[in-house]
């Protein structure tokens, strides 16, 4: 009898296990060094950042539209319907599972509420005519997004069809009438969705976790940007490549203001600033 050299399951399930303990583990180092250096409102010394911190990022007011985007998000989360996963970039998904249930996806890759109500927050004090999100994953960040800028041209690329199909009912759900939806690969879908802005206002990156796309994703949407527009990253810290992303989009020559939240960093390119950055506690 020869022996098979694949790994058993019980060997796999403990790596897979293994290592994601460790993630989570370096991702509290990560976290603690965030609490060390960040401050809060008083430790500002920005006008534009001290007014952007209290007025929208401490922001606790309940807006129009988070009850029925709430209520979507309760009702994923106990949604066990299976979806296949494949090619959905780094990150909370990349357990190489072949599927998932729709309650895991929920509670793995969405946006929180406390999250997404200050993507709305941004959204609402910004008032930006185009924007574009690069992970659409279940439309939960994207009903917060377009819900804060009905009057505003809203593009989401997604990669899974199935995912992006979730996405649209819970769009028609709450009557978004402003959101398109490009499917497939973000360098494919990346540029066809540049060329319908004239300028990207306001860009939330949310698809891919790794380095070097995410630099590729940030150099090609600076090309459209402009003084006022607003740039949004995900997961700055989830691992050290993030994190390398993250410190040279700060560097970049372009770039003036950044607000590192831990779980998001936001990008300003507003001439008028002087270059800072600020870890903020939220």
């Amino acid at each position: 009898m020869v022996s098979s050299t694949k790994p058993s399951r019980n060997v796999r399930l403990f790596c897979f296990y293994y290592f994601r303990s460790v993630r989570k583990i370096q991702l509290l180092f990560r976290y603690i060094r965030y609490l060390l250096a960040s401050t809060n409102e008083h430790g500002i010394h920005s006008p534009f950042v001290f007014d952007l911190v209290t007025t929208v990022i401490y922001d606790e007011r309940n807006f129009y539209g988070f009850k029925k985007i709430n209520a979507i998000r309760e009702r994923l989360l106990l949604d066990e319907t299976p979806i296949p996963i494949r090619d959905l970039g780094a990150g909370s998904l990349s357990d190489n599972d072949s599927e998932k249930a729709v309650k895991d996806i929920t509670q793995q890759a969405a946006k929180t509420k406390k999250q997404g109500e200050l993507l709305f927050r941004l959204v609402n004090k910004f008032a930006p005519k185009t924007v574009l999100e690069l992970g659409t994953s279940l439309g939960i960040s994207g009903m917060y997004l377009a819900s804060a800028c009905k009057n505003a041209r809203f593009i989401t690329i997604e990669g899974n069809q199935q995912i992006a199909g979730i996405a649209s009912q819970n769009f028609k759900e709450i009557e978004l009438k402003n959101t398109e939806q490009l499917i497939g690969k973000f360098e494919d879908e990346l540029p066809k969705a540049i060329k319908q802005f004239v300028t990207l206002d306001f860009v939330f990156f949310d698809g891919n976790h790794r380095k070097e796309p995410t630099l590729e994703y940030f150099r090609e949407c600076m090309k459209h940007a402009t003084n006022q527009s607003v740039f949004i990253f995900d997961d700055i810290h989830w691992s050290e490549e993030m994190e390398i992303a993250w410190h040279e989009i700060k560097n970049d020559e372009r770039v003036t203001v950044t607000i590192d939240l831990f779980f998001m960093g936001i990008v300003f390119f507003r001439k008028e600033q002087n270059k800072q950055h600020f870890v903020i506690r939220y």
